[in-house]
């Protein structure tokens, strides 16, 4: 995508009696990164919460949602709804060519070969279960060695734990230094000749943390040995391009990367996608079934049990037509300009101590304040309208590394604005002032 790829806005769905159309494309804006064009397609953007204007920095759980993909869902009920790949009437046929569209978009924005490699999921966390379902626990044997890292989220723990309880495999954990950076020696000292899989977030959701997954990937294929990367919080903010990272799996959320919940992707290498048996079983997935056996369907289908989430997919293409047209690149940018500001601006607050200092960051900030409980921060910051994330951030194992029970964390997406950062500082220093009387 050329650097002057501009961004989107709102537009409503154009129609006509015989064949609905898809929603317009958006008119593109002024060159350069005009964010306050950006956030006029985010209708939630454009409230008031307790009296005050709302800045939602609060990214790292959600997105909000341009209007574009509003509109995408709300033209699929309104003039496509129908079962896909089972009807031949012109509304499931034109059902089935949005949801295999989608997958195609799916495909191009994780640079997957084929588009067999791209499985439809909930999210992440139900991607992580397939894979430790599927692929590992018909592998695993007592004594194996399922390789994670301290930074993880609980989605990219538990399915590894249940799978370890079910074989007598064993969890390897991978440290972080203080700066919540991991320390790659000792990733590589636990790489051994019992290491069946390598798990590993591509951006730490508490801290922030990038990690070095290419390089990771290469130390753990030189033994053999497959990699799952847990993208949720990459996916928003980098180019993702699964060949050149060579990862066995990759994983997203589209409600991470301003589409819809409840629904996402996970990318595998199509040679282990093809030996891997069933997730779940029933209608879709199936070739042939009598009470006998059953036979299943190629790829991708063989893993896509039910009715999926047609509206979903559509959605999900649209917020990837979306940040694809404003540029990953000057989406990150944008964002980076962010995060310098935001940790400018805490580093000189008496008493906050910011979590979670790696080199190579993505766009949120972790903090405690002193003799403040982070739910109170975070309970004082959304009475002035703004709206962060407090508690454990469902990485516990980070939270005992730093020996905390929780953080506040501020997260930072493609809308969010200087003044935004600004009012976090000063909403700071009111909770201090609070706390000081």
């Amino acid at each position: 995508m050329s650097p002057d790829t501009t961004s989107p806005t709102a537009s409503s769905a154009a129609s006509s009696a015989s064949a609905p159309s898809a929603p317009a494309p958006s008119a593109p804006v002024a060159a350069g990164y005009d964010v306050e064009r950006v956030r006029a397609d985010f209708p939630a953007l454009h409230q008031s919460a307790h009296g005050h204007p709302l800045a939602y920095l609060d990214n790292g759980a959600t997105t909000q949602k341009p209007r574009a993909v509003i509109d995408a869902e709300v033209h699929f009920y309104e003039h496509d709804c129908a079962n896909v790949h089972r009807g031949v009437h012109a509304l499931s046929e034109r059902a089935t060519r949005a949801f295999d569209g989608a997958r195609a978009a799916v495909q191009r924005f994780l640079g997957a070969p084929s588009p067999r490699e791209v499985v439809f999921v909930r999210g992440v966390t139900e991607a992580i279960n397939l894979v430790a379902h599927s692929y590992a626990r018909p592998r695993l044997r007592e004594g194996d060695e399922i390789l994670l890292t301290q930074l993880e989220h609980h989605a990219n723990i538990v399915p590894w734990q249940l799978a370890a309880r079910e074989t007598g495999a064993v969890l390897k954990v991978v440290p972080c230094n203080d700066r919540g950076e991991l320390l790659f020696e000792e990733y590589l000292r636990l790489l051994g000749p019992r290491t069946r899989i390598v798990g590993v977030g591509h951006v730490s959701n508490a801290l922030g943390t990038v990690n070095p997954v290419r390089a990771m990937i290469e130390a753990a294929h030189a033994q053999g040995v497959p990699v799952l990367v847990d993208g949720a919080q990459a996916a928003p903010h980098v180019r993702i391009d699964v060949q050149a990272l060579d990862c066995d799996f990759y994983a997203f959320s589209g409600h991470k990367v301003y589409g819809p919940t409840g629904i996402g992707a996970l990318y595998g290498k199509e040679t282990l996608l093809d030996a891997m048996p069933p997730y779940q079983g029933g209608g879709e997935m199936i070739r042939r079934v009598t009470f006998q056996e059953s036979t299943w369907a190629a790829l991708p289908m063989k893993f896509e049990a039910g009715t999926p989430n047609v509206a979903g997919a559509v959605g999900l293409a649209a917020a990837i037509a979306y940040v694809e047209a404003l540029g990953l690149e000057r989406i990150a940018a944008h964002e980076h300009t962010l995060l310098e500001a935001a940790t400018a601006a805490l580093a000189d607050l008496p008493g906050l101590r910011i979590v979670g200092t790696a080199r190579d960051k993505a766009s949120l900030v972790s903090f405690v304040l002193e003799g403040v409980h982070p739910h109170d921060v975070g309970t004082i910051l959304d009475r002035q309208g703004i709206a962060v994330r407090a508690g454990h951030h469902c990485a516990m194992p980070v939270m005992e590394r730093f020996g905390l029970p929780a953080t506040t964390r501020a997260s930072f997406g493609l809308y969010n604005t200087l003044a935004e950062v600004e009012a976090l500082a000063a909403g700071l220093r009111k909770v201090r002032e609070v706390f000081a009387r």
